[in-house]
């Protein structure tokens, strides 16, 4: 029971997990619905409406910098098995592989969903769109999880982008889920290894402010997502296994040219599964890698996800290809997260020493 004296505002009820690294925290519990008739409109509602609830959950003292959350919704789509939505340090995503891979692993090992041995099929809708999710099951486990993407393409490729500080850097712009830069390590002396955290996070963001500004993209199909809000470093890879190793940054503050030491970012620590489309997207605009060939992309901890682009397609004026994505995901918490009535942080804080 909790005690007398404690007043709670909300109480909301999560599963932590991590996939190949990569923590995606799944709400279960304390939101019923959010308005909207799509999950797209359900995650505008959220970040224009009720962002409260993804700063409390991501910010000090419930979340920290690598954190994302996802959060279950009915979905009222007919080949809907569920609806999720994404939230990140700055944004709302319309895809996110590790995300997805956590959520699906979580409806199926909670009993959420039905599990069925050896395959489980379910149908998710994110805000981009719907995705199938085929997990590989076994003794009550999610031993794999592969999911068919939205379409992925390629915006620019080999363009050239003026980043203060670093000069004149190469790089391919590229969607698969969220919209990427894309640019080779070498250049910048790194080997994509955990040690190099504080440089690949400062060149990603740098990299990135730049080309937000030079490289404006807009999904010609939804509107909504538009600007490159994600920068990937990339590299050989460690592992004999892989075909390349990447570090992707996901920003936890503001880009601001006059204050770059305010720079702050944190390291996708799985080898990032919207990434990984991207890549695959810009690899193959660039004759590099065909249809129905595994790709296999290590992340900076040296875990692997496994991709493959299956299908051409057409989205607006680009040539786009379909991935799929396989990886796994494990459980390692369930949690009830409360906000105390009096509590003088009810949307959580970030502080500059690690923000």
């Amino acid at each position: 029971m909790l005690p007398d004296r404690m007043r709670i505002a909300q109480m909301i009820q999560a599963v932590d997990a991590h996939a190949c690294g990569e923590p995606g925290r799944v709400i279960v519990g304390g939101v019923l619905d959010v308005p909207g008739a799509t999950v797209f409109e359900k995650m505008t509602y959220l970040r224009d409406h009720a962002d409260g609830l993804r700063r409390r959950m991501l910010r000090e003292p419930r979340g920290y910098p690598a954190a994302n959350c996802n959060l279950i919704l009915p979905s009222a789509h007919p080949e809907a098995d569920a609806g999720y939505v994404i939230m990140e340090q700055v944004e709302y995503p319309g895809m996110s592989g590790t995300n997805t891979i956590c959520v699906a692993t979580v409806l199926l090992e909670t009993g959420m969903l039905p599990m069925h041995e050896p395959f489980t099929d379910l149908t998710l809708e994110a805000p981009a769109g719907l995705i199938r999710v085929r997990a590989e099951c076994a003794n009550g486990k999610v031993r794999r999880v592969t999911f068919k993407n939205v379409p992925a393409f390629a915006a620019h490729i080999d363009a050239h982008v003026e980043v203060p500080h670093l000069g004149t850097v190469t790089v391919d712009v590229a969607y698969g889920g969220m919209f990427y830069v894309i640019a080779d390590a070498a250049p910048f002396g790194l080997r994509l290894t955990p040690d190099e955290g504080r440089d690949i996070v400062r060149i990603g963001e740098m990299i990135k402010a730049a080309a937000q500004e030079q490289l404006p993209v807009v999904h010609p199909e939804q509107p909504g997502f538009a600007g490159i809000t994600i920068a990937e470093l990339s590299g050989p890879p460690s592992s004999p296994q892989a075909h390349r190793k990447n570090a992707v940054v996901v920003s936890t503050g503001k880009l601001d040219w006059e204050r770059p030491s305010t720079w702050t970012g944190a390291i996708d620590r799985s080898p990032c599964g919207t990434g990984t489309c991207a890549k695959m997207a810009a690899l193959h605009a660039k004759g590099q890698l065909g249809l129905n060939e595994d790709f296999h992309h290590e992340g900076i901890l040296g875990t692997v996800f496994t991709g493959r682009l299956i299908e051409t397609a057409r989205v607006g004026p680009y040539t786009a290809v379909v991935p799929t994505l396989s990886g796994q995901a494990w459980i390692t918490g369930l949690s009830t997260y409360v906000l105390d009535a009096e509590d003088p942080f009810p949307e959580g804080y970030t502080v500059g020493d690690i923000w």
